[in-house]
């Protein structure tokens, strides 16, 4: 690896040090600066197969200067994806793919690591770029979706089976199943998908949760799942590793989840080996009223924070270096987590540095470029 020098005032450099790039330590991984990589389906998988696209999508992240890469909602049982061509890590035949890629970002000095989830209601659609249709019959390949409560998420989506008492724990079962695949394949931190209206969300939001026994009702029965998943993960996943939990900390809608109520589950979680609180919002109900603009979910993070006493990820519309330190500097969160800014600038971290004056590696074979 080489060294990138960019000119900095001192005034400049001082603060990148105790922002943006500053290491961060979590149990006995340190990551080499606070800017990871979201996870982002690609839709790209056969039969839940990562393949060379997932690896140089992700290994061109590590390359590119990131402290960490999260490999996308990673299904833990089939009928758990988005669509059928979601990663998946139901089988240990899935491992070694995702090994090749945990290998690679751990070569390029980025921390390695998976979300595992289940989509629940929002299971069985067509790709995005097919118009990310629900899939209803045979011939589309379509399977039926499960959920807390048979509700549909939409118009035109297919009302869910209710999941039993004994599907419940076979789903909480199969997360620590995936953990110890995920282990098996090198990967050095896990994150459970508890957002954007996929199965664990479903359960914590009163909007799509009308349960009558131990899993529904009160607060405390709806954040039941997502406790059991987080003892499940944990009894396996070593002491060693962090283990993140992403949120929706809002549903943006009257009625449901709020970020009180995220408070709540962060310090349940965090007494169970939940080391952050990645803060994203919404995805449970359609057409909520989301007042998106940059840094607008970055609330949540510094309220968790404060509230939970927990690391917590700030994501959402964060494109520029000075808005990513500033979220560090000012203790509003301790990571930032980017996503469709990393899809149009793979080494952003790299331009980052050069704004902030900091000094970073870069791949002895990109150096003369830099």
């Amino acid at each position: 690896m080489s060294t990138l020098q960019a000119p900095a005032t001192a005034q400049q450099a001082t603060q990148a040090l105790v922002g943006l790039f500053e290491p961060l330590q979590i149990r006995d991984v340190k990551f080499r600066n606070r800017i990871l990589v979201s996870p982002m389906c690609q839709y790209s998988c056969v039969d839940g197969f990562a393949n060379d696209w997932h690896l140089v999508h992700l290994g061109s992240r590590a390359v590119g200067g990131a402290g960490g890469v999260i490999v996308e909602a990673t299904a833990v049982e089939a009928i758990g994806r988005i669509s059928p061509g979601d990663m998946g890590i139901w089988k240990d035949q899935q491992i070694e793919p995702l090994a090749r890629i945990a290998r690679f970002v751990k070569q390029e000095g980025a921390i390695p690591g998976i979300q595992l989830a289940h989509a629940g209601r929002k299971a069985s659609t067509d790709v995005p770029w097919r118009g990310g249709h629900p899939l209803l019959t045979p011939d589309q390949d379509a399977w039926q979706p499960v959920a807390p409560s048979p509700l549909a998420f939409d118009k035109g989506y297919p009302v869910p089976r209710e999941l039993t008492i004994q599907e419940i724990h076979g789903i909480v079962r199969a997360f620590a199943d995936a953990a110890k695949r995920a282990l098996d394949a090198r990967f050095e931190l896990i994150e459970l998908h508890n957002a954007h209206g996929y199965l664990a969300h479903e359960f914590l939001s009163p909007l799509s949760n009308k349960r009558t026994d131990q899993y529904g009702g009160s607060l405390e029965n709806r954040i039941r799942f997502s406790l059991e998943i987080v003892d499940a993960v944990r009894a396996v996943w070593p002491e060693r590793l962090p283990l993140f939990l992403r949120i929706s900390a809002s549903d943006w809608t009257d009625g449901g989840w709020t970020a009180d109520d995220s408070v709540v589950l962060a310090k349940a979680v965090k007494d169970r080996g939940v080391d952050l609180i990645d803060c994203s919002s919404g995805g449970n109900v359609p057409r909520a009223a989301i007042p998106v603009k940059p840094g607008y979910q970055v609330p949540f993070a510094a309220k968790i924070r404060k509230e939970a006493s927990m690391f917590t990820g700030a994501v959402g519309m964060i494109t520029e270096a000075t808005q990513a330190n500033e979220i560090i500097q000012g203790g509003e969160a301790d990571v930032v987590l980017l996503a469709r800014e990393f899809l149009r600038e793979p080494y952003w971290p790299l331009r980052a540095a050069k704004e902030l004056g900091v000094k970073v590696q870069v791949a002895d074979q990109y150096a003369r470029a830099f």
